[in-house]
């Protein structure tokens, strides 16, 4: 049985997509029901090109970088030995 709110919800989400998504998000329901215990990996959505970001290239000032480097060093370089 649908949860009524889910597929209200559900069908606010899916009116405001083109019919080809309509679709995948048909197909994705369809390989759900195949096999309920799959673990399902979404497609991963691509990005863009390293060219294309270039435009980006000095929007963040010289001192900002900074502290986000010394951020980076300080806390990602730390293992938990005991949280893992």
């Amino acid at each position: 049985m649908i949860s009524p709110s889910i597929e209200k919800e559900l069908q606010q989400h899916l009116s405001l997509l083109p019919v080809s998504q309509q679709r995948r998000v048909l197909d994705f329901a369809r390989m759900l029901l195949s096999d309920p215990n799959r673990q399902v990996q979404l497609p991963i959505s691509r990005g863009v090109k390293g060219s294309t970001l270039l435009a980006f290239a000095g929007f963040i000032p010289a001192d900002e970088l900074l502290q986000m480097k010394t951020a980076i060093e300080a806390d990602c370089e730390q293992v938990d030995v005991v949280g893992w």
